[in-house]
């Protein structure tokens, strides 16, 4: 019997023919204050939390998504996306820097129906964070992000969302310091390491887009700006 093919799922990076493979996707809940509290939680700082998506719910700019089936409720955040280039365990804060290989804009979606109901029975959120085509995500920049600098979200023209990268509970050496005492963090192997282009000016505009049941969705870093709701209604009669 012959074994299925499985392709690695890859990403662009910004200047370069390069494709950066994905092997693991972790992310961070509820790292904004204001987003904590409109979850009903405590916007001090509790030790970071995580979560996955599976690589292959990456999606490049200018998809065309479908609407996820066994939702009524399906929410967004524009998301800093940090990728590494090398890995290690334990790491310290002062060291995390020099891991990451590049940075993107990215989209977390939910079915925030499915991830209620979940947290009332004490069950996982896999199903509710971790489904087909649930990270979009734009190509990476060389180097590390800014500390701080605005990300924002638009559908059809509208502003959704927009906040500051300072506005993060915990920074990104912090976030990746504290992940590498729970895993260990893998780098790209030699071979498989994009050749690295000019990093992007520190104002440069990067930004992805794709269309979600008919709704242009774009995400973008640049200035600072103020941070609003992140919620997205389904099209009437879905």
């Amino acid at each position: 019997m012959q074994l299925p093919r499985v392709d690695p799922v890859t990403i662009a990076v910004a200047g370069s023919d390069a494709r950066f493979p994905v092997r693991r996707i972790f992310c961070v809940g509820q790292n904004y204050a204001d987003h904590v509290r409109e979850m009903g939680g405590d916007p001090s700082r509790p030790a970071p939390f995580f979560f996955t998506k599976p690589a292959d719910a990456v999606v490049a700019s200018g998809a065309e998504l479908a609407f996820p089936p066994q939702t009524t409720d399906l929410h967004h955040e524009v998301e800093l996306v940090v990728a590494l280039g090398r890995g290690g365990a334990n790491v310290s804060v002062a060291a995390a820097p020099a891991l990451v290989f590049g940075h993107a804009v990215g989209i977390d979606l939910t079915r925030r129906d499915l991830q209620a109901a979940a947290k009332q029975a004490g069950r996982p959120w896999d199903m509710a964070k971790g489904f087909d085509q649930s990270a979009p995500l734009g190509a990476l920049a060389c180097g590390l992000p800014p500390a701080s600098g605005a990300i924002a979200l638009s559908v059809n023209g509208e502003q959704r969302q927009a906040g500051d990268l300072a506005q993060m509970i915990w920074n990104v050496a912090e976030i990746i310091a504290t992940l590498s005492t729970f895993v260990t963090l893998a780098g790209l192997p030699t071979h498989q390491s994009p050749d690295t282009p000019p990093s992007a000016p520190q104002h440069a505009r990067l930004g992805f887009q794709f269309i979600a049941t008919g709704h242009r969705i774009i995400c973008h870093r640049r200035f600072p700006l103020q941070r609003p709701s992140r919620r997205i209604r389904p099209d009437a009669g879905r």
